[in-house]
């Protein structure tokens, strides 16, 4: 019998990580989650209390030494990273946006991408196995009015993900990325909330614009994307590498 997985993941206490690490641990892994709401940990805790979960704010790199610190110490390596975490980030026209709000969207983004898989890069490549996964969106994949930093940021982890795929291919480790389209849930309720205020519009006839946007005319789940991350790392995907998979149900627009 072959030893569990080792799987950590970023952003895992709500939403798309939680489905995530939720998944993994019910197909026998061993998980790890990081998120930077104490709330989601502890309810996490309460649902499953043997996936390791710990507070950090993946844009410090600090705090992520010390949660990657606490799964080297827990796992002695890893198998399966899962780089999840990111922000919306504000809405409007670029000429009305902050930069520091940009900032903080992209920091969000891409610097917890960077900061997992460095780390996930050195065990791997030592033992010539694995496979990270990144969380971009359909977002990093067309033009997106109104939402600049967050397409500009989802297109960047596209361009990491592809980067890594070259340079840890050789190593045997793969490297993909999920792209989600809406995704039900309470962080889609807030960009809808972010986009209806930019555009002077109502909250319904945004939800209806996405709706429409798709050619399947529905949103997905969380764990929708969590089946697809089960599939990516499974040896029925071991020759699937640089791929950005939607998950989205066809996005026709997102304009």
């Amino acid at each position: 019998m072959s030893a569990p997985k080792r799987v950590v993941i970023t952003a895992g206490g709500a939403g798309i990580g939680r489905a995530l690490a939720l998944a993994f641990h019910a197909s026998g892994a061993r998980v790890a989650v990081c998120d930077i709401d104490a709330n989601t940990i502890a309810e996490l805790a309460e649902i499953q209390p043997e996936i390791i979960g710990r507070v950090a704010n993946v844009t410090d790199a600090d705090d992520m030494a010390a949660f990657l610190g606490d799964v080297d110490a827990a796992f002695s390596g890893v198998d399966v990273a899962l780089a999840n975490a990111g922000t919306g980030g504000p809405a409007g026209p670029i000429e009305s946006l902050d930069l520091n709000d940009w900032r903080a969207c992209l920091s969000a983004n891409l610097d917890g991408a960077f900061l997992l898989c460095q780390w996930a890069a050195a065990h791997m490549k030592a033992q010539k196995s694995g496979s990270i996964i990144l969380t971009s969106s359909t977002a990093g994949m067309f033009g997106y009015p109104m939402r600049s930093p967050y397409a500009t940021a989802k297109w960047g982890v596209i361009g990491l993900m592809k980067t890594l795929a070259c340079e840890l291919g050789p190593y045997g480790v793969r490297v993909n990325a999920i792209c989600p389209g809406a995704v039900e849930g309470d962080r889609m309720e807030r960009v809808l909330k972010n986009e209806a205020a930019a555009k002077n519009q109502d909250i319904e006839e945004v939800r209806q614009i996405y709706v429409k946007g798709v050619s399947m005319r529905t949103w997905v789940s969380a764990d929708d994307i969590a089946d697809a991350a089960l599939f990516l790392t499974s040896p029925a995907a071991s020759k699937i590498s640089g791929l950005a998979m939607p998950v989205d149900g066809h996005t026709e627009s997102i304009t």
